[in-house]
């Protein structure tokens, strides 16, 4: 390996990609994620095969594999488009209806015809929302 301009120390590439794979897998599982749909239950806002930018953080934060929230400094709005674990423990994207006291909301797909949602299972805790969708590609 060759010695760099006086004062610095060479960068071993081995270690440097090793450190950005563990930024990207910290970023993945603790602020975004993108995810990519499967369903018509959103259309025509959302086709199947969609990919969307999901932040993770944007109603508080939690370690993944919790089962809650460790911190939470937001709620969902009526309208907001969210990804949360269903009663079944499938990951959903659903629309915010409205909320149902401080610790759960009702969620909406908008194709009502095919939309498994809060119609079929009740309200959702807000402790099994993942995350926001802020962006649709």
């Amino acid at each position: 390996m060759e010695k760099g301009p006086v004062g610095t120390t060479p960068v071993n590439p081995g270690k440097a990609v090793f450190l950005a794979f563990i930024a990207a897998l910290l970023m993945k599982f603790l602020l975004f994620d993108f995810m990519i749909t499967d369903g018509y239950s959103m259309m025509p806002a959302i086709k199947s095969g969609t990919v969307l930018v999901v932040i993770r953080t944007a109603y508080g934060f939690r370690l993944p594999g919790s089962g809650s929230y460790l911190f939470r400094w937001a709620k969902p709005k009526e309208g907001d488009v969210v990804v949360f674990l269903t009663p079944r423990g499938d990951t959903a994207v659903k629309r915010c209806g409205f909320l149902i006291g401080e610790d759960a909301f009702f969620a909406l797909g908008d194709n009502d015809l095919k939309s498994y949602d809060s119609r079929s299972y009740g309200p959702v805790s807000m402790d099994r929302i993942i995350g926001k969708v802020m962006g649709v590609k």
